[in-house]
């Protein structure tokens, strides 16, 4: 008897966001972003499209931006929200580069890393293609309404107003 089975393999995390795990964690953009600040009220987060006053004072609102990823490794649809402004700072570079400018054409790679009490971010991307065809059907078919965190509503249950 062994302590795990001998073909047992940990199951993807089932997380409908993405995380950015210590090395390289690779996505590809799939929608538009909203952007919005989000703050803090009972432990519950407050997200707001402007900023405003911190509920709490000790707790500084943060910006965020979110959109809808394709995670390469558990081949999944899932929301980015980014507020580590380094990650944010290199992909509008690549957004406002002419060469390059619409970050839904390459997978972005992040590597985290941790040097002492601080954690670096690099972010590479792969060459520019078309997503493949699997890729294209699950967004085709997702039903992620990325506007329902402005309310506090779970984006993947919620229905578009429409």
């Amino acid at each position: 008897m062994t302590f795990l089975p001998a073909n047992y393999e940990q199951p993807a995390s089932g997380w409908n966001y993405l995380k950015f795990k210590k090395g390289t964690t690779r996505f590809r953009i799939m929608s538009d972003s909203i952007t919005w600040y989000l703050d803090w009220k009972d432990n519950k987060p407050v997200r707001t499209k402007e900023l405003k006053p911190a509920i709490d004072p000790e707790r500084k609102p943060k910006h965020f931006w979110a959109f809808i990823v394709w995670d390469c490794e558990e081949k999944k649809l899932k929301i980015a929200e980014i507020t580590q402004k380094g990650i944010q700072d290199a992909i509008l570079a690549l957004y406002k580069d002419q060469d390059r400018w619409d970050p839904k054409w390459y997978d972005l790679k992040v590597l985290r890393e941790w040097e002492g009490m601080d954690t670096k971010y690099t972010i590479t991307t792969w060459p520019k293609e078309n997503a493949s065809e699997e890729l294209q059907k699950a967004f085709e078919k997702q039903t992620i309404y990325l506007e329902a965190l402005y309310d506090g509503n779970d984006p993947f249950t919620t229905d578009a107003p429409f």
